[in-house]
């Protein structure tokens, strides 16, 4: 217990008193992210902030993670690294998208093949328990994949990246207290400390901004805390902390991210466009243009993102694909509303 609060605390003060100095260092060195057609500011911002947030994480693990329980941590902590050399490159001097997909697979190969962090089972959606080998080592690395890219693609406001993260990191953290995994209830409360911090400077007016370094590092993180919850439910049958429908309350935890970037993939492909192809697409662009503000359009949508989390536990009796089919249906349903403000309103710069 005290080993997790201690590594919130470590993490939340080595992000807020690094991050002063790193936007010192970006402004010297003129390391901005420069506004454009697509992006929500108006004016340069310092980037590098996820470069604090991995400091303040790794440092906060090493330190209190108990050796008795460090394990097959060793390999977690190769992939962060993996993926924070490769934001910070990107971050720095962007890179060809195919060579961040290169290293994401190998921070992906790291975690499935050395520390097993791997779906075994679909839990009986679509008639599949058990899985084979090769099916689980394939959906296992799309699955991270999909959630380290879908973090990257939904960072576009002050404050969004870093609230979702600091919400599901402590609601999948406190899961794993209960469940007695104390590694990777570290894992958790160290990233909710550093993105907390982290919002401090990132919140309207945004001082800096966490990049790629930040984005890809904690949709890693989720991506292994969200496995990993799914996966102890093979082990703990009976346990009053066990949930009736474990893959379709993971979905829900991770709802936003995951269908924002599912749903703008559809609506290009619909376009004739690449799903690749960079736009203001995003549910977030859209409350924008709605008439929103940075703060009101990220308060907005960590509200709906804890109302799916209730939803889904509340509901977990529903069977997994039943309630997925749910939140899929409901989520759809909430995603057009924006687009009745939108209509007939041309769509404005908004202040950061």
């Amino acid at each position: 217990m005290y080993d997790i609060i201690l590594s919130f605390i470590t993490a939340f003060l080595l992000v807020y008193l690094a991050i002063p100095s790193i936007i010192n260092i970006a402004k010297v060195k003129f390391l901005y992210d420069f506004p454009d057609d697509r992006k929500s500011h108006d004016h340069v911002v310092p980037t590098l902030g996820g470069v604090a947030i991995f400091a303040g994480v790794i440092f906060s693990i090493i330190l209190w993670t108990p050796f008795d329980v460090f394990g097959d941590l060793q390999y977690i902590l190769c992939s962060f690294i993996i993926i924070f050399l490769i934001g910070a490159k990107d971050d720095i001097l962007p890179m060809s998208p195919s060579k961040k997909m290169l290293g994401q697979i190998l921070a992906c190969f790291i975690l499935v093949f050395k520390a097993q962090v791997k779906l075994t089972s679909l839990y009986g959606i679509f008639g599949v328990y058990a899985m084979p080998e090769l099916a689980s080592i394939l959906l296992s690395m799309f699955t991270i994949l999909v959630i380290i890219n879908a973090f990257n693609l939904i960072d576009g406001i002050n404050g969004l990246s870093g609230s979702l993260a600091t919400l599901i990191s402590i609601t999948l953290g406190t899961w794993f207290f209960l469940v007695d995994r104390v590694d990777l209830a570290i894992i958790a409360f160290s990233l909710a400390g550093a993105t907390i911090a982290f919002l401090r400077y990132n919140i309207t007016p945004a001082r800096i901004f966490m990049g790629d370094t930040g984005s890809m590092l904690i949709g890693l993180i989720s991506a292994i805390l969200v496995i990993e919850f799914i996966e102890i439910h093979t082990e703990i049958q009976g346990s009053p902390y066990a949930f009736q429908a474990a893959p379709a309350v993971a979905v829900g935890i991770l709802i936003l991210p995951l269908f924002d970037t599912l749903r703008v993939f559809v609506v290009r492909i619909l376009k004739g466009k690449s799903p690749l192809h960079a736009d203001r697409s995003h549910i977030h662009h859209m409350l924008l243009d709605a008439g929103l503000n940075h703060m009101q359009a990220t308060t907005v949508l960590l509200l709906v993102n804890v109302a799916f989390i209730c939803f889904v536990v509340y509901f977990q009796d529903m069977g997994n694909l039943r309630l997925l089919l749910v939140i899929l249906g409901i989520a759809t349903l909430l995603s057009v509303i924006p687009y009745f403000f939108i209509k007939g309103k041309k769509p404005a710069s908004h202040p950061d």
